[in-house]
């Protein structure tokens, strides 16, 4: 219970920092929140160009889905091994397609704590930093568009080729079902603590 409040507690006070700013004074970008956007960043421009490559050869989704099956994995680890040590970048959901990609107990927090916001008509697509022992995480919802809709909207609307790539390569899939502009999780970046207050000492 103690865990819950401090995750919401920090939640809540990042949301309420970057509110407290007037439009003729706007808030000074938290460092952390820069540092790791810009990892973030850096992974899903890498993701996002290879991805609409193959939406632009075939609209159905196919090619992407055939891709992301095969490649994504691979090209996140490519692009991870530029960044400093010790940071991490990787992306889940509560809804997740893989395993690998299956969420922690953190994650879930943050995640429904933006569902709630949603619900709520408070949620703001914006990142959210928590701290989470040794590391400090940056959050980054991601939420679905149209081209998304194609592999993880309705199971019934879909092409059947991208039905058959994510059955055969995902059989305990959970990704799909999602509607236009719901939340389809998040990236999050891990940045030692280490580094925040090196940060801070300048």
């Amino acid at each position: 219970m103690k865990k819950s409040l401090m995750i919401l507690s920090v939640l809540a006070s990042a949301v309420m920092a970057n509110e407290s700013a007037t439009p003729a004074q706007p808030a000074t970008p938290n460092p952390i929140v820069k540092e790791g956007v810009k990892y973030i960043k850096m992974l899903g421009k890498g993701l996002k160009v290879e991805v609409k490559k193959r939406m632009k050869e075939d609209p159905t989704g196919a090619k992407a889905a055939e891709f992301c099956a095969n490649n994504a994995v691979e090209i996140a680890k490519k692009i991870s091994a530029d960044f400093p040590e010790g940071v991490k970048v990787r992306r889940t959901a509560l809804k997740y397609r893989n395993l690998d990609n299956k969420p922690d107990e953190i994650d879930i927090k943050v995640m429904e704590k933006m569902l709630e916001d949603k619900k709520n008509k408070s949620f703001k697509a914006k990142p959210i930093v928590v701290d989470a022992g040794e590391k400090v995480r940056v959050y980054k919802p991601l939420l679905i568009s149209d081209v998304c809709l194609k592999c993880h909207g309705d199971p019934a609307k879909m092409d059947k080729k991208v039905q058959e790539t994510i059955s055969k390569k995902y059989p305990e899939d959970k990704a799909t079902g999602f509607k236009l502009y719901d939340l389809r999780g998040v990236i999050v970046a891990e940045l030692p603590k280490k580094a925040e207050e090196k940060k801070e000492a300048k």
